[in-house]
């Protein structure tokens, strides 16, 4: 067990130290799979400015993204209405595409609606077989996924706000061969199938996130939790897995809040945010977003313990003319031994 110190300073820097030292305790500990999860494309992040913080945005206020993320922290969205899509070029050129809108309704919430896509591509389909080559070649097919849901976010208060989504998701990964037998040839060896029983690899789930956003009062130090991904077992022919449960408490907060910079024109973000996964060991992401004049942003992510992908990185450009906002943000990922992955997304508001 750690001791508990008195820490002077600022109560966000003593969260901070909390969150890693969680971390450190996680990390002396042995590197093991906890459970099994499907529908890994439910984890996978598709916001650009996001990811290039790590994915550390439990605790931001958002936009209609935020539905992928905290849906409780749209609730301070401004303006009327927010419209955001978005594209990642995952590893094994993998597709996933995203979208959100979301329509402020003032004293009643805001209320958004949002879809991700996930295309793999052509994938070859193979069944195990006593031949020469040791399988029988069936064609390719085109496995997808998607998910699509509806979100509201309501802020009780000035400083605490509460929000939820209700998603389907979707997954279709080509047929499984429950029973199998072959044709043979006078050697014996397999040639064809016969009288094979095949199964569509396909279900539908429903799945619900949960969030809150508590804005502390100290300066713009912000405190959020989420759970993402809460459905039942889902059963594919023969197994069962569960969804990729998350659960995620964080901090946001301008740090120049301790400086007499003009921050009405610029912004130092710091974000931490530890996760607790289903299927893998716990992990804290840190990111520092700054923002220069209103308009461009530099941003860079860190995530510990991680296999492949510990730093990543972003930039942005936003402007507002004419009641409308937009923004463009890209961030790039290095992946280990696999291909960086690349993110560009897309806002308007207005």
């Amino acid at each position: 067990m750690k001791t508990i110190v008195r820490f002077a300073g600022t109560p966000l820097v003593a969260l901070m130290v909390v969150l890693l030292g969680l971390h450190e305790v996680k990390a002396q500990t042995e590197y093991k799979k906890l459970a099994q999860t499907g529908m890994k494309f439910l984890a996978v992040s598709g916001g650009a400015r996001q990811a290039a913080l790590a994915d550390a945005f439990t605790a931001v206020e958002g936009a209609s993204s935020s539905m992928f993320y905290n849906t409780a922290t749209m609730a301070y969205l401004e303006g009327t209405a927010d419209a955001w899509i978005s594209t990642t070029q995952w590893i094994a050129d993998i597709k996933h595409y995203y979208g959100t809108a979301a329509v402020n309704l003032w004293d009643y919430g805001v209320v958004g609606v949002s879809i991700q896509y996930v295309d793999y591509g052509e994938v070859q389909r193979t069944v195990f077989a006593r031949n020469t080559k040791g399988y029988l070649d069936m064609g390719v097919f085109h496995p997808s996924a998607y998910a699509v849901g509806i979100s509201y976010a309501k802020a009780l208060t000035e400083r605490f706000s509460v929000g939820g989504t209700v998603k389907l998701v979707h997954q279709y990964l080509g047929q499984g061969a429950l029973t199998t037998d072959f044709r043979q040839d006078v050697d014996g060896k397999d040639v064809s199938l016969s009288n094979t029983t095949l199964l569509r690899a396909e279900t539908d789930v429903p799945a619900f996130d949960f969030g809150i956003l508590y804005k502390t009062g100290f300066k713009s130090l912000s405190f959020g939790m989420t759970v993402r991904n809460f459905s039942r077992e889902v059963t594919y022919i023969r197994d069962k897995f569960q969804l990729p449960l998350t659960f995620r408490i964080g901090v946001a907060m301008n740090m120049f809040d301790f400086t007499d910079l003009d921050r009405s024109s610029q912004m130092l973000l710091l974000v931490v945010d530890a996760e607790h996964p289903r299927d893998y060991p716990e992990q804290v992401k840190v990111g520092v977003e700054y923002l220069f004049a209103n308009t461009i942003a530099l941003r860079v992510g860190f995530v510990s313990p991680a296999d492949e992908h510990s730093l990543s990185y972003g930039l942005g450009l936003q402007q507002a003319f004419a009641g409308t906002r937009l923004s463009l943000d890209y961030a790039y990922t290095p992946f280990g031994i696999f291909e960086g992955v690349q993110r560009l997304s897309f806002r308007f508001g207005m």
